[in-house]
């Protein structure tokens, strides 16, 4: 067996170019059980569902998938790998503060320096499937896939939904690995007493939970983002009229945030000291910060700045990124930043703040409604 090579940090990317090697090396589909063994007896230790999850997001751009579970690379001239995998370019945008990147944030976090990160605010996807690049691509034509399109209502266009009732136990278990190894690679680039704010759904939130609590966060309860969604209510499909007293399942009128927080060091008084972290900023002296905050859809003007289908308000993120950092110092970081609207809120009040993207038209948009949604007010 080669020799394990063993480091602290890895180079981004490191993980990908191993399997990429190791499949393009092969005459036939390997499994994962192979490339997971490949890719370690080059690079050490290296969790499983990082593997799993990356084969499963890039099926159908870099890998072919057959019925038995085995892989295969789609194309194997460098110059068209290079067109498929767009966040390799690993692009950079900066503003007040906020730096954008485009970057799997699973790389970024391997390179990272440990405890420099001190609060996570993020929205990351309630499932893997979704946010595919097949499945994107079906939800930017606005057909097919996975996400469902809502109809409008008083003549506005709803946002999109991912069907997370159709997730299988398989589904539940890749996700579950998905955030447990996201966790373990976070944990060590916080700073103790750093806050872990992840928006989550009622549906999921005990997956996601629990994966977090595993890799050695803490739970400190959860945020209630008060607010309607399209989310259950319906009648039983095909049958409305026969049981048309019935919903399948409750209309969601809440969404919940889940609050973690990475061990401190002795007490919280002495972690603030040295970290400036351990607790949750005030909205003012006199008032602690609640874990329920009434809010709202996003409104009309910011989907317009920001077509994400995930967008959550201004109103509501600034007050989640301010409470973050209890002193005001630091960095926020945001994994999965999408529509980049946490860095908008971070930028808005005054903190410096880290955003990562792997998809590239979704970095493009975020780039200007980042400086756009900041902007705005929200009273």
């Amino acid at each position: 067996m080669p020799l394990q090579r063993k480091r602290e940090r890895r180079r981004p990317g490191e993980v990908r170019d191993s399997i990429i090697a190791y499949l393009g090396s092969q005459d036939e589909p390997a499994t994962v059980k192979e490339i997971s063994d490949a890719v370690r007896s080059e690079l050490g230790r290296v969790g499983a569902s990082s593997i799993r999850s990356y084969l499963r997001l890039n099926s159908r751009t870099l890998f072919v998938r057959s019925e038995r579970g085995r892989y295969a690379l789609r194309v194997r001239d460098r110059a068209q790998l290079e067109l498929a995998q767009p966040a390799q370019r690993y692009e950079s945008f900066e503003h007040e503060g906020a730096e954008l990147h485009l970057i799997d944030c699973f790389d970024w976090l391997r390179a990272r320096d440990a405890s420099s990160v001190h609060a996570v605010v993020t929205d990351p996807p309630y499932g893997l499937y979704e946010y595919s690049s097949e499945q994107q691509a079906k939800l930017r034509s606005g057909r097919g896939g996975v996400w469902r399109i809502p109809p409008s209502f008083d003549g506005v266009r709803r946002a999109p939904l991912p069907r997370f009732t159709v997730l299988r136990s398989g589904d539940l278990h890749e996700l579950e690995n998905f955030f447990t190894e996201w966790a373990r690679l976070l944990l060590r680039v916080l700073v103790p007493g750093a806050n872990v704010f992840v928006a989550s759904n009622p549906l999921l939130s005990y997956v996601v939970s629990g994966a977090l609590a595993r890799a050695g966060l803490e739970r400190r309860g959860e945020v209630i983002r008060l607010t309607m969604t399209m989310r259950g209510g319906d009648r039983p499909k095909a049958a409305h009229v026969e049981f048309e007293g019935v919903s399948v399942m409750p209309r969601s009128m809440w969404e919940p945030w889940l609050l973690f927080r990475k061990p401190i060091e002795g007490r919280v008084q002495d972690n603030l000291r040295k970290w400036k972290t351990g607790g949750l900023r005030r909205p003012s002296k006199e008032k602690p910060f609640g874990d329920v905050i009434p809010s709202g859809p996003t409104r009309k003007n910011e989907r317009a700045i920001a077509p994400h289908p995930s967008l959550k308000p201004q109103a509501f993120l600034r007050q989640i990124v301010r409470a973050a950092l209890p002193l005001g110092e630091g960095i926020v970081l945001d994994p999965f930043a999408g529509s980049g609207s946490t860095l908008a809120a971070a930028v808005n009040v005054g903190y410096r703040s880290i955003g990562l993207e792997k998809d590239a038209a979704y970095f493009e948009g975020a780039k200007k409604a980042i400086v756009a949604l900041a902007r705005l007010r929200t009273n």
